[in-house]
């Protein structure tokens, strides 16, 4: 069972990333950027190994190869809202053209990352990805902590 996320924002508290993709250069891309920070990077190829993570492991942040095989990123989003704690959803893609940008965002990703990789634009997006999820979930703790004092 996974464990809910931390209420208190801390230093040490961990940048947790799961990437799903079947290409091997996004996992050895990402781990090579992620190695030299404290943040932890789990890999999923199929979606099912994705969606049985994220109700495993507290995930901050999913980014999501464009092409699943089988299934999309729109299949793993759709899968997403179904937690309570959601991480968001940074699709990547050799082609991030403007159609995928407008059916991402107005599908409710969170950003689209082209690839390969740059490493300032990679670390920026999960960045402010991780740190809009961390404070939705405490806004979440809050709120249930007065409507229950009330």
């Amino acid at each position: 069972m996974r464990k809910p996320p931390l209420l208190e924002s801390s230093p040490d508290r961990r940048v947790t990333v799961l990437s799903v993709s079947p290409l091997q250069e996004d996992s050895f891309t990402m781990q090579s950027i992620f190695n030299h920070s404290n943040w932890v990077l789990y890999h999923a190829e199929p979606l099912a190994s994705a969606l049985a993570i994220l109700r495993k492991h507290e995930i901050g942040v999913v980014l999501c190869e464009r092409d699943l095989r089988p299934g999309t990123w729109i299949d793993l989003l759709e899968g997403l809202s179904f937690l309570p704690d959601a991480p968001p959803l940074i699709v990547t893609s050799r082609h991030a053209d403007d159609q995928l940008w407008a059916e991402a965002l107005n599908l409710g990703a969170y950003d689209v990352l082209a690839k390969p990789f740059n490493q300032r634009e990679l670390v920026r997006s999960v960045s402010l990805a991780w740190l809009h999820w961390l404070h939705r979930c405490e806004n979440r703790a809050v709120r249930t902590k007065v409507m229950a004092a009330s």
